[in-house]
């Protein structure tokens, strides 16, 4: 099994993937295992003195100004776990409490946060045994942190509260510790809150976004040189010299991978023999512009999980003077703008691919196609209904792309007066993720089926390649109305599982 070792200076998006979607073993270096001791040093020398230090010696938040006795500090650190894993609502997905998990630990091997090594090696070990906390939909504000679902984790690591065993079944927490070997943690000074401090949840959600939409980025672009090729368009606005004047990189490499898609049709541009046509539809023409900028946010978004990646999110934390400061580094508005800002881009990528599928179905703009695409039309409906579920899928994308970031409620006190609501952010883009790839799955159904039934004429090898390969997926081609439900789920595990991208590249090569 793929093993990810953590170190002292952040993980890759690659590694978060690999944990939280592979199952990929966790183990900590020996450079981490010295600076976790290290920073650990300085906390319980700190903890030996009578002055107070904030997460050390003192209460939390607007309780912060309660010096607490030694007697009393190990209770402090189970109490605030305790108390802050108060979600509510349905459980998250596995592979996101794993990242969650998982991204955490690479803080505390950070350094800097005064974690003994004795519990970043059960957080380690507890990945490894597979055990899932159950962590909640709702509880967190996006600052300080994600705070109730690092919460519910860290509950886990004391034996308390109820985690998902690898079977899948749901059982007490010290149950599933016990039969793995694992012993419950006991906190001390600074841990429980450094278990809790940080932007985890959202930045996992964030880099397993980027990774799907990088795949149905590169989907979009296959669906769209589809439709065009269905819909008899021109590729000419799709040559590199008119991109190359107006240079934004996402925009040529869309442009570039619909080309790659159509060399070789004898469908494109064929309206202009016989039915002369000066420009495509904007959501044909302008396919390159759309997806581009959307391929840009992501870049840009891929560049703050970058950073995140490498940082070290916990307040106070510890300096390699010796200092412990106090921050405001776990603040999650840099992480929840580029959450938002995918939701948008997937909402408008959502929304020209919807109207290339509706100008396939209506007789009036298709140039030639019957109406809806049905086998006898007024018998059969066709795809009308396809239609109608891809365009509601649309609309809560729309929904879906309202910002998360711009809202903000004051909590503890009026201490946190400014939340970044960054997990709401990444929560909402999950579903928008979800959402767009059922689009694009009813665009190539849609797409597919107007370029069968273009008789006469022949596909690109790359648009024959889909075909050949969606059809063996069990998406079936023109004929008489039939349940379509099925089709319709056969077309997005086909997208969702990248098997349109993997069909195309046989004959392209590796697209952008």
């Amino acid at each position: 099994m793929h093993t990810v070792v953590v170190g002292t200076s952040g993980v890759t998006a690659s590694d978060v993937l690999a944990v939280a979607r592979g199952g990929a073993r966790v183990e900590l270096s020996p450079e981490a295992v010295a600076a976790l001791a290290a920073a650990r040093e300085i906390v319980d020398a700190l903890a030996a003195k009578p002055d107070p230090v904030y997460g050390v010696s003192t209460g939390f938040g607007a309780l912060a100004t309660r010096h607490i006795s030694q007697e009393l500090r190990a209770q402090l650190q189970r109490n605030i776990v305790r108390s802050h894993a108060a979600g509510m609502g349905p459980r998250v997905e596995r592979e996101v409490v794993r990242a969650l998990m998982f991204l955490r630990l690479k803080t505390v091997c950070s350094g800097h946060t005064g974690v003994r090594p004795e519990v970043a090696q059960t957080m380690a070990d507890v990945l490894n045994a597979g055990i899932t906390p159950v962590v909640h939909e709702y509880g967190s504000l996006g600052c300080s942190g994600d705070l109730a679902p690092l919460s519910h984790c860290a509950l886990t690591l004391m034996g308390e509260g109820d985690a998902e065993g690898p079977d899948g079944s749901v059982r007490p927490a010290g149950e599933l510790l016990a039969e793995h070997g694992i012993q419950p943690v006991e906190l001390r000074e600074k841990e429980g809150l450094a278990l809790l401090n940080g932007t985890d949840g959202m930045l996992g959600m964030l880099i397993m976004a980027l990774a799907d939409l990088d795949t149905l980025y590169k989907s979009a672009d296959v669906t769209a040189a589809l439709s065009l090729e269905a819909l008899l368009g021109t590729d000419k606005v799709l040559a590199p010299e008119l991109h190359a004047i107006r240079p934004h990189p996402g925009q040529g490499a869309s442009a570039a991978n619909m080309l790659a898609v159509l060399k070789g049709s004898q469908l494109t541009g064929h309206h202009q023999d016989d039915a002369p046509r000066v420009q495509d539809a904007y959501s044909v023409r302008c396919a390159p512009q759309v997806a581009g900028a959307g391929r840009d946010t992501l870049a840009h978004a891929r560049l703050v999980a970058e950073r995140e990646l490498a940082s070290a999110v916990d307040n106070p934390v510890v300096l390699p003077d010796g200092r412990v400061e106090s921050n405001g580094n776990f603040h999650g508005a840099p992480v929840a703008y580029v959450l938002d800002f995918l939701a948008i881009a997937a909402a408008d990528l959502g929304s020209i691919a919807e109207r290339r599928t509706d100008r396939l179905l209506d007789k009036n703009r298709s140039h030639g196609l019957p109406p809806f695409l049905a086998d006898d039309a007024g018998v059969d409906s066709g795809l009308m209904i396809a239609q109608y579920t891809q365009a509601a899928l649309v609309s809560e994308m729309k929904r879906l792309a309202v910002p998360a970031s711009a809202d903000s409620i004051p909590s503890s006190a009026m201490q946190e007066d400014h939340v970044s609501m960054g997990w709401s952010a990444a929560r909402k883009l999950r579903t928008a993720v979800d959402n767009l790839t059922r689009i694009i799955a009813v665009e190539l159904y849609a797409a597919t089926r107007g370029i069968e039934l273009r008789e006469g004429l022949a596909p690109a090898p790359a648009s024959q390649a889909v075909i050949e390969a969606v059809r063996a997926a069990g998406v079936q081609g023109p004929g008489p109305d039939r349940f379509l439900a099925p089709d319709l789920a056969a077309a997005d595990a086909f997208v969702r599982g990248g098997h349109l991208v993997a069909a195309v590249e046989t004959v392209t090569g590796p697209l952008q």
